[in-house]
């Protein structure tokens, strides 16, 4: 066995990569560059090596920097994780003719079914059901529109050598397809350095179902059952889960054996995804083969207790597969939620800055019958950093059954506390907690469709609304004994986001707080763990245990649990008649200003002073973390003034463009 695996890849991978390598006694060097000398996956590695400057195309993506440190460290393989140098068969390709190992598949079977356009046509040849669309390059917008309008809209436009949901776009019309072509040429050659494009029919109402195979160098190939990936926003899967909700046992074995047989193909030899687009009906069509690790392969390993790092590094040793399709089944249901450095209630836009707090799930079995673990690769007080993806973590959970899981996953998220950025826990919350998620009739339209208008939070349910007063109220009481004043008071109005709502405290002989509503209903709180201070309160209500996010505010608290949030204050009920009195604050106008929705660099600004712009025109291009965003004017107007230029840096809310 290998004796040192160099790591070319960082966050969390990279630290998952290490805790294997550690059980399995295998040294470690982690490759670095200056913007993450001080992470995570640096400390836990037994060398590191710094390869460059921040930006991907100066550091993680010089395979000469990666061989280099190979030799440097006397490393003897290389682990490449998922994403920069992965699915790069020159890069396999030069560590072989190196004498250096490559975790992965060989080069070939890279070639063959790592870009997007080759993979497809192989995948024809070979008997496998393709979706429509248009294999050969296309070089103009013009040439684009006339493929799409033979396919038939809505056309997917993909970049042929991406991944990670980057280089996607979907075009409707004409209009869409001139635009969009251009957008996905920009980011594909911004990102992976390969600006090739083709079109595919875009499948109405579809669901993203993968299948994960596992290969050795003799022949042998397996798969390890299904994972749900459909939840997924700009491309990107947010939410997965293994297995599907969809499959029955039929169309589940149907597309692992079509899986297996385009793995034994092309001799492929590591863990790899074989990637199905399918209808509600469970009809299926191949996508696309990921020729890697999956970032979502957490959810597969929990169902199946299979290592697939592991069993990486042994395929890429040249040990055979030690277990038979026969020896593998599906034990329970798991569920992954992807943490984001992103402002849900800002459009779900790139939050970057310092994690200035980072409270954690425990991870390992709990008490109510869910099992947590959670992959990340930052701590407390790290930086989250423009130039990578913006992921925080990977939070998991598993249970005998799906139910299970949804309520494990939704108790661990209400465990999970960030603060310094914004991030998207309260939308993972939201959709755990959405009737239609927990039914299983997903597809992968679901955000768009149950949050057509961008996400705002939740209306609390009248649990929730119950948790808020206890929460207040309880911290209200806490607080005034603490400072020494404490009132014997026991009628108190809460309001909630101005609403009143009247409730009568007392003690039971256990010293839990009971609370009578006016409204009607009571309510038992115990087991409370909170102190002046703590972002997170803890208790059981009525015998089912919360966790709320709460801060102080001027003249109250801010509490959140899960995706309903709001300002709570705990008054006399003769202030609350004075304060439904007050005005509510107005917002600032600012409708005639373009403002940057994120901090990163403008690309451009495509309009000048004097300028006449209708509703619809793009004015500005920012690109944050790999992607551009196009801003467009949402009236028509003359432009008055232009605050930035090509190249310039913004921070969120910087005013862009002015109309007169």
């Amino acid at each position: 066995m290998f004796s040192k695996i160099l790591i070319a890849n960082r966050g969390e991978i990279a630290v998952r990569i290490i805790k294997t390598c550690r059980r399995m006694g295998i040294a470690t060097v982690q490759v670095y560059s200056e913007a993450d000398a001080g992470s995570l996956a640096v400390e836990m590695a037994d060398e590191a090596v710094l390869i460059g400057p921040a930006p991907a195309a100066q550091s993680y993506l010089l395979a000469d920097r990666i061989v280099e440190a190979v030799r440097q460290t006397g490393a003897q393989a290389v682990h490449p994780g998922f994403g920069f140098l992965s699915e790069n068969a020159g890069f396999a390709r030069r560590l072989r003719d190196e004498g250096i190992a490559f975790i992965g598949p060989n080069p070939e079977a890279i070639d063959a079914m790592g870009d997007k356009i080759t993979s497809k046509k192989f995948a024809a040849e070979a008997g496998v059901s393709t979706v429509p669309g248009h294999m050969g390059l296309i070089d103009t917008p013009e040439e684009a529109v006339k493929i799409a309008a033979g396919i038939g809209y809505p056309v997917m436009i993909k970049a042929s050598a991406g991944g990670g949901g980057k280089g996607i776009r979907v075009a409707h019309s004409d209009a869409d397809m001139a635009e969009g072509f251009a957008a996905v040429k920009a980011e594909a050659m911004a990102a992976f350095g390969d600006d090739r494009v083709f079109l595919e029919k875009f499948i109405v109402d579809p669901r993203h179902i993968e299948i994960q195979v596992l290969g050795d160098r003799h022949g042998n190939v397996v798969h390890l059952f299904e994972r749900e990936c459909s939840i997924q926003r700009r491309n990107q899967k947010v939410i997965e889960e293994a297995p599907s909700p969809l499959l029955d046992e039929a169309t589940r074995m149907a597309m692992g054996a079509q899986a297996v047989a385009l793995a034994k193909a092309v001799n492929y030899d590591s863990a790899g995804t074989v990637e199905f687009v399918a209808g509600q009906d469970k009809s299926f069509y191949f996508l696309e083969m990921n020729t890697r690790l999956q970032v979502e392969h957490p959810v597969t390993e929990l169902i199946t207790g299979v290592d697939l790092v592991e069993q990486m590094i042994r395929s890429a040793w040249g040990e055979h597969l030690a277990f038979r399709q026969e020896d593998l089944s599906i034990n329970g249901w798991a569920i992954e939620s992807r943490i984001y450095a992103e402002d849900p209630y800002r459009g779900f836009l790139p939050s970057i800055g310092r994690l200035v707090r980072y409270e954690q799930p425990e991870e390992g079995p709990h008490e109510d019958g869910y099992t947590v673990r959670n992959d990340s690769g930052v701590r407390e007080g790290d930086e989250i950093s423009m130039f990578y993806d913006p992921m925080i973590a990977k939070l998991c959970s598993w249970a005998p059954t799906r139910d299970e899981a949804l309520d494990g996953m939704a108790r661990a998220l209400e465990d999970t506390h960030l603060a310094g950025l914004g991030h998207n826990v309260p939308f993972l919350a939201a959709v755990m907690d959405q009737p239609r998620f927990r039914s299983g009739n997903i597809a992968t339209s679901y955000i768009k469709d149950e949050f057509p208008d961008g996400f705002h939070g939740l209306t609390p349910s009248e649990r929730q609304t119950h948790i808020l007063i206890a929460a207040a109220v309880a911290m209200n009481e806490i607080a005034a004994e603490q400072s020494g004043d404490p009132s014997d008071r026991t009628d108190w109005t809460v309001l909630i986001d101005r609403q009143p709502h009247g409730v009568s405290l007392s003690y039971d002989e256990d010293e839990a707080l009971l609370l009578a509503f006016t409204a009607g209903g009571h309510a038992r709180l115990t087991d409370i763990d909170w102190r002046p201070g703590l972002p997170q309160f803890r208790a059981t209500l009525d015998g089912e245990p919360f966790t709320a996010e709460v801060a102080r505010v001027a003249d109250g608290f801010s509490i959140r649990h899960r995706a309903a949030r709001a300002r709570v204050r705990v008054l006399t009920p003769r202030l609350a008649e004075l304060y439904a009195r007050l005005p509510e604050k107005q917002a600032a106008d600012t409708s005639k200003l373009v403002l940057s929705p994120m901090p990163g660099l403008v690309v451009a600004i495509p309009v000048s002073v004097g300028q006449e712009v209708k509703t619809g025109e793009t004015v500005a291009i920012i690109e944050a973390m790999k992607m551009q965003n196009i801003l467009k004017a949402e009236r028509d107007g003359v432009v008055k003034a232009v605050s930035a230029r090509a190249g310039d840096p913004v921070a969120a809310d910087d005013v862009l463009v002015e109309f007169g």
